[in-house]
């Protein structure tokens, strides 16, 4: 029965005992009954004994479990104690914060786990009093700059001081900016920096980011190679392929003695194949060509109206035939510093994928804007068509990628080397579900 029973029920119960053995007592004492009072005060005597040890483990063991709490020891399992049932709220308290802490350990151990696997350089300082502490270092950090994992501020300035003087300088406030940074004697690299600063809790923190502008180089090289290199592998092998096979059928047919009627014209089929995709090769390579062997520009000042409706009156028969609207937007002119020819192209291309986007469309828009902010003229074609999908929306400027049959994929690429040679850039934008290219160039 007292197994479950709480630790104040038992503690009530035993203040009961004692109270009735007290009564008892004086009441023998009373009726002169001196030896039997004398047994009664002793048995009270055991018990205020027994009450005092019960109480004092009860303290022990609270005190045994708070300090554990505070000095985060998570060790103890307390669910097979045999007091558990007395005990029950102050250790489901102790479970419920070992459950977080070692849920807190495990979030720690996947986020540094996470940190030293990027190939960022990261650098976690905690401020303590007028000091900083290095409160993570991760080990892309520790490797390229050859740094130990040092706890100190001052020891990190010892082994980089370049690094430690520019975030001293700017008083560990928020930076972005270039430095050069020489490690273990060899040639001096460019690192991009980005800095940040937080308090959370009460404790400030500040977090440094180097990225190595050589390695941020060489892996979007890398991965712009490799996308190429699937698209070119891609468009060979559906040529060369189909022209293999035919070869060989052709030349089982004229190591035969006598050719029939039906081998005569699946030989003219076969050589009329080869041919076709001889002229896509063809076609492939010569658009290859013209990718990397775009002229420099040929600038001269023109006005952006001119330019825009130069480019809309050679599309305007094709407008016509779909059957859609143009509309310009733009109540101002400007005087650009361009090739008109390769940036008339580029509206050209645009606009032609526009024309594409809107094939099953309804109601068909096309929406010329343009806008002038900080010395730079942004042009922008919109469409209401069905839009980019999102998952081909990082590949639609690669080189030959393309989402129409007939289409040879280069327009948009062609269209972005055009306007990055002129110093500007071109981007595309879901406007509202609705496709939006947007030419930026900068004035000379």
């Amino acid at each position: 029965m007292f197994k479950s029973l709480k630790i104040y029920q038992l503690l009530f119960l035993r203040l009961i005992f004692i109270l009735c053995f007290s009564g008892i007592s004086i009441f023998i004492f009373q009726k002169g009954l001196l030896f039997s009072a004398l047994f009664g005060l002793l048995v009270l005597f055991l018990l205020l004994v027994e009450m005092y040890f019960y109480i004092k483990k009860a303290f022990l063991i609270y005190d045994r479990t708070i300090t554990s709490i505070l000095q985060n020891d998570f060790t103890s399992d307390f669910s097979k104690h045999k007091s558990y049932q007395n005990y029950s709220s102050l250790f489901k308290l102790y479970e419920r914060l070992k459950n977080k802490e070692n849920e807190q350990v495990s979030k720690d151990i996947v986020y540094r786990s996470i940190l030293n696997t990027i190939e960022t350089g990261i650098i976690i300082l905690q401020k303590e009093g007028n000091d900083w502490n290095i409160f993570l270092m991760n080990d892309y950090f520790s490797k390229h700059f050859d740094v130990p994992k040092v706890s100190k501020w001052k020891y990190l300035k010892n082994h980089l001081p370049s690094l430690c003087e520019i975030i001293e300088e700017q008083d560990f406030q928020e930076i972005k900016t270039s430095l050069e940074i020489r490690v273990n004697q060899q040639d001096t690299q460019t690192f991009l920096m980005q800095t940040s600063r937080s308090e959370i809790y009460n404790t400030d923190y500040f977090i440094v980011l180097l990225d190595s502008i050589q390695n941020v180089i060489e892996k979007k090289e890398k991965e712009a190679w490799v996308n190429l290199m699937k698209v070119i592998s891609h468009e060979l092998l559906n040529s060369i392929t189909p022209i293999r096979s035919l070869s060989q059928n052709l030349q089982e047919l004229v190591q035969q003695e006598t050719i029939s009627a039906e081998d005569l014209d699946d030989m003219k089929s076969s050589v009329a194949t080869m041919l076709r995709r001889s002229d896509h090769l063809q076609q492939f390579v010569e658009s290859y060509r013209k990718l990397a062997m775009l002229p420099s520009p040929k600038k001269e000042v023109i006005e952006l109206s001119k330019l825009i409706d130069n480019s809309c009156q050679i599309m305007n028969p094709l407008f016509k035939k779909e059957h859609i609207e143009v509309i310009n937007t733009f109540a101002f002119d400007r005087r650009l510093h361009i090739d008109p020819q390769q940036m008339e192209q580029v509206l050209i291309n645009l606009l032609t994928n526009c024309i594409h986007a809107l094939k099953d469309g309804v109601k068909k828009q096309i929406v010329i804007s343009a806008e002038v902010k900080e010395k730079r003229t942004f042009i922008m074609i919109t469409d209401n068509g069905k839009g980019i999908e999102q998952e081909i929306e990082s590949k639609i400027f690669l080189p030959f990628f393309t989402t129409r049959k007939e289409g040879a994929g280069i327009g948009l690429t062609l269209s972005k080397n055009i306007v990055e040679a002129h110093g500007g850039y071109l981007v595309y934008r879901n406007d509202n579900g609705k496709t939006a290219f947007v030419i930026c160039l900068v004035d000379n």
